[in-house]
């Protein structure tokens, strides 16, 4: 199994990851932060961990290399969300999973207008509860889950696998 942990930070889930893809998978650590990855490097002893350094909406990846992607709390920070979601689901392989943890603006009635606020003072975007899976649902995804808490959501999905067409 091959898994890609966007926006790995200082490599805590990325490792906590390996344990996951047994001895013959691979988890690769993606940041745009020097610092970050070397500290995560510094911290990896798992032989079956990496890390690259790179930009969320430009993976530096071919098609349909991992069979599952993360970005767990990061999201909300990129200058653009969508194509790095965009990003995501291109290098994910066809029947591969998707889990992203980000915010969630609260439903209340002056939400979206301190959400804004919120957004252009801090550069943290307050993703509306059906943003990130209605995105999703447009590139394609399917079994989307959700759950949703006061200041957050994850959201997972899964890439369709296209159909198999009969040879004549």
């Amino acid at each position: 199994m091959t898994v890609l942990d966007v926006a790995c930070g200082p490599g805590n889930v990325t490792r906590a990851l390996a344990a996951g893809v047994g001895e013959d998978g691979l988890v690769v650590g993606l940041d745009r932060a020097a610092g970050m990855l070397d500290r995560a490097a510094a911290d990896t002893a798992e032989p079956q961990v990496g890390y690259v350094r790179g930009n969320a909406a430009d993976l530096p990846f071919r098609d349909a290399s991992f069979d599952a992607v993360c970005c767990f709390g990061a999201l909300y920070l990129f200058e653009d969300p969508w194509g790095a979601l965009d990003s995501m689901v291109r290098v994910l392989k066809p029947g591969g999973r998707l889990v992203v943890l980000t915010s969630r603006r609260p439903p209340l009635p002056l939400a979206r207008l301190g959400g804004r606020a919120v957004t252009e003072i801090t550069g943290v975007r307050l993703f509306g509860s059906g943003e990130v899976t209605g995105f999703l649902r447009g590139r394609g995804l399917t079994e989307l889950k959700q759950r949703r808490y006061p200041a957050m959501q994850v959201v997972g999905a899964r890439k369709r696998v296209p159909p198999v067409r009969a040879r004549r």
